[in-house]
């Protein structure tokens, strides 16, 4: 696989830690012809001498770049020209708007969503997700109404389907228990049957140690993390759940340093933060070659001041958080990335012969299964960032706010596009996690500096691992502690 030059020199440079330099302007003017012109006949033999030599057509994929990243230049330029109270006013996140284009989701959708039938769950945790991210709480009955329709579509030999009778699958699993733990309630939390997921999850192990989605379903980094994930949150995860995980992801990392899907695929930013997640989760990040993986997804934030998910791909607001995410945790592991990038140090760790392989701590238990799983989530959101930001975080308020934002209310992709819940969902994720990627303390508050626009448009804080609000983290991780000892 080879890079584009013209992709490979118009992504950004990572900057050092803690530095913020100002805002790049993308350069490139709109074409919004979808193919380029020919070049201009001589009109003769074009062996004869002087004839113009043939000019290389650009590609579908270059064509595109270059349109998307006019549009995006037509609107920083407005931004830049603008007077200073013009300047504020445009750098405001909507939240009235998005407040309102969640809240109504909830209640209807049109007959169009039908598409969606399987991923209702995936719908209720973008709505409900995006608005604890704005620090919107939801009327009781409402509230019930959800816990009631997640408890149909939770099957009797466990987990959740996409809707009531459907089949039970780890994706919407993972949505309908994050939706449950943003709930927050003593009744939306004690409706996980904690028990019957487990054997749901034993089930969908495959012998290579990975998970697949469902019944029959693929196996993939997707799975393993919401496996992993959920499981980590609901304080049921142990090391036959964990056994053999690590070494599948880490057997599919790429040369380019990200993450694929599975073995010898492309790296993908979803799969990335999926990858580096689950192995924090199962302590076991060591086998990953750090220092590459932050390269790779540094390097995905280009001259849009947005992440593209994929090398050679367009910009996705999406990525905000898939991409964004990942480098802010990788700011907390900075001790481990500092030991990789010696010489001495060997990236490929010996394997095991204990259930859950080497630990990032570098202890090998001989009784792993009384590892405190649930832990290894609860102590890392509590340690201090390593650093100062590993990616442009006021470039990417940047683009999420003047790029992204529908006045209408919701977000989207990129200029030109709809909005719609997930992206809405994910923008909001990826601008928490660049307003917080700052902050020293895992207490503090960042400070106005680290913020584009008023100080208003800050949201809350989630836990990185599992993208749900922090102090709805804290609630259910105490509920389950408290359950388990009774």
């Amino acid at each position: 696989m080879s890079k584009s030059p013209d992709r490979a020199r118009s992504r950004g440079t990572r900057p050092s830690g803690g530095t913020t330099p100002s805002p790049p302007l993308a350069p490139a003017a709109p074409m919004e012809s979808s193919s380029q012109p020919p070049p201009p006949s001589t009109g003769g033999d074009p062996s004869e001498e002087g004839a113009a030599p043939e000019l290389p057509r650009l590609t579908v994929t270059q064509v595109e770049q270059m349109k998307v990243e006019g549009r995006v230049a037509d609107i920083y330029r407005v931004l830049f020209e603008a007077p200073p109270n013009t300047k504020s006013v445009m750098l405001e996140l909507w939240r009235d708007s998005h407040v309102e284009y969640l809240a109504n989701g909830l209640r209807h959708l049109g007959p169009s969503f039908h598409v969606l039938d399987a991923n209702r769950p995936w719908l209720c945790y973008w709505m409900i997700h995006g608005l604890a991210l704005l620090d919107e709480t939801l009327d009781d009955d409402l509230e019930n109404d959800i816990v009631d329709f997640l408890s149909r579509c939770q099957d009797k030999h466990g987990g959740y389907g996409g809707g009531p009778g459907q089949l039970p699958h780890l994706a919407t699993s993972y949505a309908a228990v994050n939706t449950l733990v943003t709930i927050g309630s003593e009744r939306a939390l004690s409706s996980i049957k904690r028990d019957n997921l487990y054997e749901f999850m034993l089930q969908m192990k495959d012998k290579s140690g990975a998970f697949r989605m469902h019944d029959g379903g693929e196996i993939d980094v997707r799975a393993c993390y919401t496996a992993i994930s959920v499981a980590s949150l609901v304080n049921i995860l142990d090391a036959d759940l964990a056994k053999g995980v690590g070494n599948y992801i880490a057997s599919c990392q790429t040369y380019e340093g990200g993450i694929a899907g599975e073995p010898y695929a492309e790296a993908h930013g979803g799969y990335t933060y999926c990858g580096l997640a689950a192995m924090v989760l199962l302590n076991e990040v060591e086998k990953l070659d750090l220092p590459s993986l932050i390269d790779w997804v540094a390097f995905r934030q280009g001259v849009e001041c947005g992440f593209q998910g994929r090398t050679n791909k367009l910009v996705d607001g999406c990525y905000s958080f898939w991409q964004g995410a990942a480098i802010a945790l990788a700011q907390k592991l900075m001790t481990i990335v500092d030991k990789q990038s010696k010489p001495s140090y060997s990236s490929k760790l010996s394997s095991v012969g204990d259930a859950c392989g080497t630990s990032s701590s570098g202890l090998a238990s001989e009784k792993s299964s009384i590892l405190d799983y649930a832990k290894f989530g609860f102590d890392f959101v509590k340690q201090s960032n390593q650093t100062g930001p590993l990616f442009h975080n006021l470039a990417l308020q940047q683009y999420i706010l003047l790029c992204a934002q529908v006045l209408e209310g919701g977000l989207r992709d990129k200029p030109g596009k709809n909005r719609d819940h997930y992206h809405s969902c994910y923008c909001l994720s990826g601008l928490s996690v660049s307003q917080h990627s700052a902050m020293t303390g895992s207490d503090s508050c960042p400070l106005p500096r680290h913020m584009l626009g008023p100080y208003s448009n800050l949201l809350e804080p989630i836990h990185p691992l599992y993208n749900v609000v922090l102090d709805k983290y804290d609630e259910a991780h105490d509920f389950f502690r408290e359950n388990d000892q009774m």
